[in-house]
């Protein structure tokens, strides 16, 4: 199975292919899709065109994505759900499935923290997946991402499909 994580951002997009096999996870590509400054409907074209062209070039299986987190700024926050949105429509246009993780379920299933911090996050898939290198902090999200979709979204061995985190635990 071919996972692609996607981390939506405006400015930057970070992507990360894995494979899963049966002897464990393998890195494929990561990097970064970047926006340029403008009009945000050529900003939003950027993203959709990009992740679609990841998509042609390294043929996914399936789709993970870091849900958006509410921000102190709304305006932020509804920005950065139109980026997911052009992200996840390019998965979709390719009849991708896609699944969805907040960042607390993505570091739990990779730091064993859902509190980690960024450094934290590069430095667990730079060991998961035994690459030369720390990621950028985008692109180790993205890894994140598909690497909590391969471990099947579990968060204390309960898959995450359906079911919240509140209080720091999961509730359907």
């Amino acid at each position: 199975m071919r996972i692609l994580g996607l981390d939506p951002g405006l400015r930057v997009t970070g992507y990360g292919v894995i494979e899963k096999q049966a002897r464990g996870l393998t890195y494929v590509a990561s990097g970064c899709i970047k926006s340029p400054d403008g009009e945000l409907p050529e900003r939003l074209k950027n993203i959709l065109n990009s992740v679609q062209e990841v998509i042609r070039l390294y043929a996914p299986n399936q789709v993970a994505v870091e849900k958006v987190f509410v921000n102190v700024n709304p305006q932020s926050t509804l920005l950065l759900g139109q980026a997911r949105g052009a992200a996840i429509c390019g998965a979709v246009l390719h009849d991708l499935p896609v699944s969805e993780y907040t960042a607390l379920q993505v570091k739990q299933a990779v730091v064993g923290n859902g509190h980690a911090k960024k450094e934290q996050v590069q430095e667990m898939v730079k060991r998961l997946l035994a690459l030369p290198g720390h990621p950028s902090a985008d692109a180790a999200d993205a890894l994140a991402c598909a690497i909590c979709h391969a471990h099947g979204g579990e968060l204390g061995g309960v898959t995450t499909r359906g079911y919240r985190v509140k209080g720091g635990r999961l509730v359907k």
